[in-house]
């Protein structure tokens, strides 16, 4: 019982020992984190705590580290196999580097970019005038289609120098050739920019919003625009009419309606034959060289291939109105009326063999094919005019 009493007596002096051992512990803790001393140890602990957080956060999130080491065994397997190659290069007093090869396998796996050494460039429209020098064979059809512009664009922008009549074309010249389809307008002194965008038929702000006439739209008066006198403006999407340099519409009540064309102009014509409404092909030739029958571009009329004085005959019965040369391009030139609304002209030719007032039955010669006037090659220019109407021929000739 005695001994009993003293292990109680030595475990709760243990228990005391104990206690009094924590509680030196707690109250040294507290004492050491109290005030400012106990802050600076626990920003000092958070740390420390961030920084064992991101290492590890690093290694989850980044294996290539790990992927460095563990490309370390390849290296020792390849030197395992090249000890006794290594061993016979160290009795030498030579070290060698261990070699590498590509584990193609992992290569093969996946899709791999391409190297392309080519840069692609954006193409951005055009938006100056450029100048382009007509060669030997150029039409102006041609000419539009290789820049993407409507013919009438091409004469629009050139009219000082073709004045309208694509039969002026001429090799050697100089021609501008507009960004887009429109028309090109030189400014005059007291012109006004709403009443100059009228007359092309489109808004002002569109001509100067345009890039290419390099207007400040910031510091432009619209009432008192700053243009220089000949300065030439693009109006895109504008248009305007074409100069018609062919004959009006030449009847026999009123053949001096042509007086001013030229010297093949006739008198007073009363009666002759009158056609039949069906209209012949007027030569030998069927097929168009040069020009079709384009009204847009000023030609309404088809140019019909064939050799100089191959015949030419008149497509209908009629009456010769006009006979001789034309002032405006056209060459020698025989109009007939048929008498029943209908008048057919033949332009180029190389000689006459009717005169005024001469009537003159389909499928008569009335002259050869030629290449006078405004004209670079052989043909025969035809038009047919109804009711003071220039037609497709296309659309009559039997």
């Amino acid at each position: 019982m005695e001994d009993q009493h003293k292990e109680e007596l030595i475990e709760n002096q243990n228990d005391q020992e104990r206690e009094t051992l924590f509680t030196r512990i707690r109250n040294l803790l507290g004492d050491l984190l109290a005030g400012e001393n106990g802050r600076r140890i626990l920003t000092i602990g958070g740390v420390i705590l961030l920084v064992i957080t991101v290492i590890f956060a690093i290694r989850a999130f980044y294996p290539e580290a790990r992927g460095v080491q563990a490309s370390l065994p390849l290296f020792s397997e390849q030197s395992g196999e090249e000890d006794s190659g290594n061993n016979q290069a160290d009795q030498q007093g030579i070290l060698e580097m261990p070699s590498f090869v590509e584990d193609q396998a992992v290569l093969s796996k996946g899709i791999h970019r391409a190297a392309v050494i080519h840069t692609t460039i954006p193409t951005r429209s055009r938006v100056d005038v450029l100048t382009y020098i007509v060669e030997q064979g150029d039409s102006l059809f041609a000419i539009a289609e290789t820049f993407g512009l409507k013919p009438e664009t091409v004469l629009w922008g050139n009219f000082d120098t073709l004045a309208d009549n694509p039969h002026t074309l001429q090799p050697g010249q100089e021609l501008n050739i507009l960004p887009v389809n429109g028309t090109y307008h030189e400014w005059r002194d007291g012109e006004n920019l709403p009443k100059v965008a009228s007359y092309y038929g489109v808004d002002p702000l569109e001509i100067i919003q345009y890039p290419g006439n390099k207007i400040d739209i910031y510091d432009f008066d619209l009432d008192n625009p700053s243009f220089e006198i000949g300065q030439m403006l693009i109006i895109p999407g504008g248009e305007r009419e074409l100069v018609d340099y062919g004959p009006p519409a030449i009847t026999r009540d009123n053949p001096a309606i042509a007086a001013t064309y030229g010297p093949g102009h006739c008198g007073t014509i009363f009666t002759g034959n009158v056609g039949v409404g069906v209209f012949i092909w007027p030569t030998t030739e069927r097929w168009v060289v040069g020009y079709d029958y384009n009204p847009g571009a000023n030609h309404p009329a088809i140019d019909i291939a064939g050799s100089i004085e191959n015949p030419v005959w008149a497509s209908d019965n009629g009456v010769v109105v006009y006979a001789g040369w034309s002032n405006y391009g056209y060459g020698n030139l025989i109009v007939v009326d048929h008498g029943t609304g209908w008048q057919t002209l033949y332009a180029h030719l190389n000689s006459t063999s009717v005169g005024c007032g001469q009537s003159v039955n389909q499928g008569q010669r009335i002259g050869g094919l030629g290449s006078t006037g405004n004209s670079s090659g052989a043909h025969l220019h035809f038009e047919m005019i109804y009711v003071g109407t220039k037609v497709n021929p296309w659309n009559f000739l039997q």
